[in-house]
């Protein structure tokens, strides 16, 4: 059977594209309007999604679920193993004790609450988006916030803010990682070389905005004139995490990306309170007793004993990584290379080369492929599966706790591994029944203001989701397409998608539930949404300038392969 996409099924493009955007649309009042839950929602927008291929664009009804069916499957290894890990990593951390004494180390180190604000809401908060991600930041600092006597909600407010510099390489740089393995046969790359693109790109847009999140932190909790006075920890914070994300992203891994960013920030901010300290301490008003610091010694011993397990998980992704690092290394030395070797690529049976792209899609007819690839070993998802193991182990765990942690970590993820399978299920049917294409033929006439109002779909789709990994899923087969069209770089589309989607995350209805709860404040959420919005409107419009300059002035900014 082989099937021939129809990107105008309702004649008019604009109208076919309002149809093809209908599972989106319904996932957007789902979750936005009648609040559904986030699994809900994306059921009945799956639902919505096999319905328009079916009626709309009279796809075959074996294609249409095969193509479902595909997108579950890749959910469940591309993007829900690595998840999944990640926090579990986090939870073995908590399981073993190992994160009380972080939290002991960090509440510790300094008075001043600009110096704690930064440090944890920005540095630990980063840490955690780049090993666990989801909404584990937020929740967690502002916990540790609320309990060192911040005020409960700008406790919520600084954690959603800090939120936004470490997402796009969240969760050991998922986002990137499902962008390239969706766009990678658009744009007829390698999945591998298409995620570096995209990290490279990425990497050359976010660190302008976490240079200037620190202060951005800071003016919001104690306001300008407090701000100048701390300025070299807001320097210092935000031109070693901006630098480390950088290089990082660049020249090492998508996946290190933020862990070893937010430990340079935090060790180069401990390092500077060593010699400097601001000429006054700020507490809050009427605020009496001080934050009691722990000694020098005592605080050097504590920081040893609680990083432990985040350097076992650093030189693992390292060792996995190091054939992409170092080139023409020896064969019995370059372990990405063996690892690789696991690796299972296989066409999906009654799929692969069945559905038929045309112009202007493709320059002429041509196969629409369905292949996947299972990297057993090499997957981010095994590396922090093993690291956990081990961290584990070293941190005095027993078998028994190790597996219980783990049956936990399924029980509190299942609805968000749910909405994980079903988001990608969406996004394949609508690459393979010509939903995607429409829309991005559609978007592709906005012309030059694309790269612009690109970040803004990429915000959108956090909004509604609260995830950049499924942000790239729903939306960044349509931004490459539609960038193709324009003949603009599709890696900056999709990049500019990624780092716009970031300014969506403090806004997303599951993160504002997520900081709430955590503070005990459960129905505040419309309180954070007003104090956050503008400003991810305002940041939202900078990542799109950002782009814009790239697409006609600074191309050079862009990697090419």
């Amino acid at each position: 059977m082989t099937w021939i996409q129809d990107y105008q099924p309702a004649g008019a493009l604009w109208v076919s594209a309002l149809l093809a955007a209908l599972p989106i649309i319904v996932l957007l009042v789902s979750l936005g309007v009648i609040r559904f839950s986030a699994h809900l929602s994306a059921a009945l927008a799956l639902v919505t999604a096999l319905g328009v291929a079916l009626l709309l664009y009279r796809m075959p009804a074996a294609l249409a679920f095969d193509s479902a069916a595909m997108g579950l499957v890749f959910g469940v290894w591309s993007v829900a193993w690595i998840a999944f890990h990640a926090v579990y990593f986090h939870n073995v951390t908590v399981a073993t004790g190992r994160f009380d004494a972080i939290k002991r180390v960090l509440a510790g180190f300094s008075e001043d609450r600009r110096l704690q604000a930064l440090l944890i809401a920005f540095g630990f908060g980063a840490l955690l988006e780049g090993i666990a991600g989801g909404g584990s930041p937020i929740a967690i600092t502002a916990a540790m916030l609320a309990a060192l006597g911040f005020p409960p909600v700008k406790a919520v407010v600084l954690a959603l803010l800090a939120n936004t510099a470490p997402v796009a390489f969240g969760g050991l740089g998922n986002p990137l990682i499902v962008l390239g393995r969706l766009t990678a046969p658009i744009m007829h790359l390698k999945q591998e070389q298409a995620t570096e693109l995209f990290s490279a790109a990425v990497g050359r847009q976010v660190p302008v905005l976490a240079l200037i999140i620190p202060a951005f932190l800071v003016v919001v909790l104690a306001g300008w004139k407090r701000m100048l006075e701390v300025w070299p920890a807001v320097l210092t914070a935000g031109l070693t995490f901006a630098v480390m994300q950088f290089v990082v992203s660049n020249y090492i891994s998508a996946s290190l990306v933020d862990v070893l960013a937010a430990l340079t920030a935090m060790a180069a901010l401990w390092i500077l309170t060593r010699f400097w300290q601001p000429a006054t301490v700020w507490r809050f008003d009427g605020e009496k007793a001080a934050v009691k610091s722990l000694g020098a010694a005592q605080a050097e011993r504590g920081a040893l004993y609680a990083w432990m397990p985040y350097i076992v998980l650093i030189l693992a992704i390292f060792l996995s990584r190091i054939g992409t690092i170092f080139k023409n290394l020896p064969g019995w030395l370059d372990l990405t290379k063996l690892l690789h070797k696991a690796d299972w690529v296989f066409a999906w049976p009654g799929l692969h080369n069945h559905v038929v792209q045309h112009p202007p899609i493709t320059a002429k007819n041509a196969p629409y492929a369905a292949t996947l690839t299972v990297d057993f070993l090499f997957s981010p998802g095994t590396v922090a599966l093993i690291a956990a193991v081990i961290a584990g182990f070293a941190m005095g765990a027993r078998p028994g706790l190790l597996l219980k942690t783990y049956r936990s970590t399924l029980v509190q993820m299942r609805w968000a591994l749910a909405t994980i399978f079903m988001i990608l299920a969406i996004a394949f049917v609508m690459n393979y029944s010509g939903a995607t294409q429409t829309l991005g033929l559609a978007l592709a006439t906005t012309g030059a203001v694309f790269p612009l109002f690109s970040a803004y779909i990429g915000w959108l789709g956090v909004f509604l989701t609260g995830s950049d990994a499924s942000t790239n899923s729903l939306f960044g087969p349509m931004q490459v397409i539609s960038a193709q069209q324009l003949d603009l770089n599709p890696i900056l589309a999709g990049a500019t998608n990624t780092s716009g989607g970031v300014m969506g995350k403090m806004i997303s209805p599951q993160n504002l539930s997520i900081g709430a709860t955590a503070i005990g404040q459960s129905g505040k959420e419309g309180s954070l949404l007003r104090q956050t919005f503008l400003w991810s409107l305002l940041l939202t419009a900078v990542v799109g300038v950002i782009s814009l300059l790239q697409a006609t002035i600074l191309t050079a900014m862009i990697p090419s392969p």
